[in-house]
């Protein structure tokens, strides 16, 4: 709203003196003290008959007034305060002329901030039913201003109200800002001063201070109905926008606090459990403080996952507010690059569209390779029983084999399932991680895998799960439309995002990890589960590299695969050195285990050893060895679609 004053100078008339009748009741006495002294000087003896003109002035009786001060005049022609007053009560007495003569005469005696004002509001307002013209009323500000320079004006309000309703009158914007300035600064009691100040605040285009302000007027004595016809000429639509403005603003700015803390938090806990495990005895599987870990983290993971379904909103509203931001900007600068503004409102729409779209998307899960039969391997289910029972935990229902290199379990169920332990337990075994696994060290790689449902770490997570699950499409479908760009605001929210959320859930894996590693070590010995991660982690470089070659090598010679599972690489350098780089690196906060290197040095302060040691090998528990690395040879081939 650009400055549109007169539509509010009727008003303010209403609202403030507009002639010399409403005069103050009470007079400053130290200023009338003075005049009286001055009097004394030049007509002692008119003291008393000016003392009650000037009571006859301020109960309305202007005649009888006039006729006093005319006398006093007589004997002091040049005491301009008696010409002053005399000139004011001609005014109200109807004789408008005559007052402005001696309201002249007396500015030209003296330019006291006193003649000053009486001589601009008898200019201005002489009467109640009459005003001065334009021309008068622009000398009557000049004289205001001139008064206001005066450092005898002290605090009374008059001035900068008079000064103020002129300007108003007058759409003179400088002069209602310095009016106003004086009236915030030491008049905040009066309700004209919040009155001008939201009309300033309008004409500045500051809505919410305009909308404060009149409502301040308004509580100081300002009409409601007023107050609502200033609040409905834009005012309040235009507060309301920048209420909600700052509501968003301040909504995003809780949002990103919330970010921050669920990092800190999450460093916060993963120095915890550090020292947990560094400090806590090993050769208990579980200390009370170890449990209040494990607990606070499945709390933090579901507040995460928790305040990443209520991000959802927030991130939709950023990106549609960031773009049309950015518009608005452009038609503000007179300016809009068409392409550009194009480009911004349909990634927009997109973005938000394939937000809300990954909500409803469901991933198929499959479970990795096949089941193994219990004729396949009797004595293989023999072992996980026996390990169940050591561990002290509920038998695996099924294994299932696959080409690679892993050895891991997870449960089948639902939630109430796997909450009740009553879920089915799977066992994953990577057929490439079986050339050259000792029997005993097996027994301590299984008997970790048992740990976590020992645990319980397999009954959770869905949490985890279904938060990782919606980032996965969520990512996916952005790269798929073309959002994944810098400039996506959503974008950078996935990113930032899953770094907060990895670091939480991974902080928490490492615990469980360890913990799990400890219920190997006490069953097994910490020397068996040394040598069967070793083992994993060697066979898993060795696999990957002599497999890739030979993969590499059949699809150049456009041939079959030679079985992936007979190869051999045991003097390859290259694979030594990455196997030893995998078990001697550092453990960061991204890792969802801890290093090999660090869960030796902890499982290496266990003492205790329940099981006595075993031989044999883990081929050994299979029926056939060739049949099965061949069936995974041609699943490998077929996968990748080779000759």
């Amino acid at each position: 709203m650009k400055t549109q004053l007169p539509l509010v100078v009727l008003l303010l008339a209403t609202l403030i003196s507009t002639s010399f009748a409403q005069q103050p009741q009470e007079r400053d006495l130290k200023k009338e003290a003075a005049i009286w002294e001055q009097l004394k000087l030049v007509a002692p003896a008119e003291l008393e008959n000016f003392k009650l003109a000037t009571i006859a002035m301020d109960t309305n009786k202007f005649d009888v007034a006039v006729k006093l001060y005319e006398g006093v005049m007589l004997k002091a022609p040049e005491f301009d305060p008696v010409i002053r007053r005399l000139g004011i009560c001609l005014v109200l007495s109807g004789k408008i002329e005559e007052g402005l003569g001696l309201l002249q005469y007396a500015v030209s005696k003296n330019r006291s901030p006193e003649n000053l004002i009486s001589l601009a509001q008898a200019l201005a307002y002489p009467s109640e039913k009459q005003q001065g013209t334009k021309e008068q009323k622009q000398q009557a500000m000049l004289l205001v201003a001139e008064a206001m320079k005066s450092p005898a004006t002290g605090n009374d309000p008059s001035y900068p109200v008079l000064l103020g309703q002129l300007a108003l009158e007058l759409d003179n914007l400088d002069r209602l800002r310095e009016a106003t300035t004086k009236l915030v600064a030491e008049h905040q009691d009066l309700m004209i001063t919040h009155y001008l100040n939201a009309i300033v605040a309008a004409t500045d285009e500051r809505w919410l201070t305009a909308e404060s302000e009149i409502h301040k007027a308004e509580s100081l004595g300002l009409p409601h109905e007023e107050a609502q016809k200033f609040l409905d000429s834009g005012i309040a639509s235009n507060a309301r926008v920048w209420h909600y403005a700052y509501y968003a603003l301040g909504l995003v700015s809780a949002w990103l606090v919330g970010l921050l803390v669920l990092f800190l938090v999450g460093k916060f806990m993963s120095r915890i459990t550090l020292r947990s495990i560094e400090t806590e005895d090993p050769n208990q599987p579980t200390s009370k403080s170890q449990l209040a870990l494990r607990l606070w983290y499945r709390r933090l993971i579901n507040i995460a996952g928790l305040y990443y379904a209520l991000s959802i909103p927030i991130v939709m509203f950023l990106v549609l507010a960031v773009a049309g931001s950015l518009t608005y900007g452009f038609l503000m600068i007179g300016r809009i690059p068409i392409k550009l503004v194009l480009i911004l409102c349909v990634g927009a729409v997109v973005t938000v569209y394939k937000m809300i779209r990954s909500l409803f998307l469901k991933l198929e899960k499959e479970d990795p390779g096949r089941a193994l039969k219990l004729e396949e391997a009797p004595r293989l289910w023999d072992l996980t029983k026996n390990v169940a029972n050591t561990v002290q935990t509920r038998a695996i229902d099924e294994i299932r084999i696959t080409p690679g290199t892993e050895v891991a379990v997870y449960e089948k169920g639902t939630l109430r399932e796997r909450s009740n332990d009553k879920a089915k337990r799977i066992l994953i075994l990577g057929v490439g991680a079986l050339n050259g696994f000792e029997l005993n060290s097996f027994r301590a790689v299984l008997a970790h895998e048992y740990g976590h449902f020992t645990n319980r770490d397999t009954a959770g997570g869905d949490v985890a799960i279904r938060v990782n699950d919606h980032m996965l499409k969520f990512a996916k479908a952005m790269y798929i439309s073309g959002q994944a760009v810098w400039w996506n605001v959503a974008f950078q929210f996935l990113r930032v995002y899953h770094f907060i959320f990895r670091r939480l859930s991974h902080g928490a894996t490492r615990l469980q990890e360890v913990l799990a590693d400890r219920v190997a070590a006490l069953k097994y010995g910490a020397k068996a589960f040394e040598d069967g991660l070793t083992h994993v982690v060697r066979k898993g470089a060795e696999f990957q590299a002599l497999a890739t070659r030979e993969i590499n090598a059949s699809a150049a010679a456009q041939r079959r695969l030679q079985n992936l599972y007979e190869l051999t690489g045991d003097d390859n350098p290259d694979i030594r050195e990455s196997a030893e780089m995998e078990l001697n690196r550092e453990t960061s906060e991204d890792d969802t285990h801890p290093s090999p290197t660090d869960r030796f040095r902890f499982t290496r302060r266990i003492t205790t050893q329940t099981e006595p040691p075993i031989s044999g090998m883990v081929w050994d528990l299979f029926a056939d060895r060739a049949a099965l690395t061949t069936e995974m040879t041609a699943f490998v081939q077929g996968e990748l679609g080779l000759f």
